[in-house]
């Protein structure tokens, strides 16, 4: 049976989005592997496996995409707390439908930025 888009997505756009954004807090702002976990909600070994590249093993090499993970890193460092996660996720997940790095969305989501 074919995965539901919100199966895919779960298995193989969420962790892309955050080894994206946990690369872009080390290398572009200085935080370590346990403040990047902390300010992402997931486990210090959660960002170890992003860096080493077992999970997320899609790399995005688009400036613009990489521009745009990079702002969303920003938003989260600089707004404590989880309450921005989830908005900046699905905003980096609809520019990689847009761009067809993900191969389809459900319904629910919209293409429009």
């Amino acid at each position: 049976m074919k995965p539901t888009p919100c199966e895919y997505m779960m298995w193989n756009g969420l962790p892309v989005i955050r080894k994206e954004i946990a690369e872009s807090m080390i290398h572009n702002y200085g935080l370590n592997q346990k403040e990047t976990a902390a300010k992402l909600g997931v486990t210090p070994a959660a960002v170890c496996q992003y860096l080493s590249k077992k999970r997320g093993k899609i790399k995005i090499v688009d400036k613009y995409i990489l521009e745009e993970i990079n702002k969303s890193a920003e938003r989260i460092i600089k707004n404590e707390g989880t309450k921005v996660i989830v908005p900046e996720t699905c905003r980096i997940c609809k520019i990689l439908i847009s761009k067809g790095i993900f191969p389809f969305a459900c319904e629910s989501c919209s293409n429009e930025e």
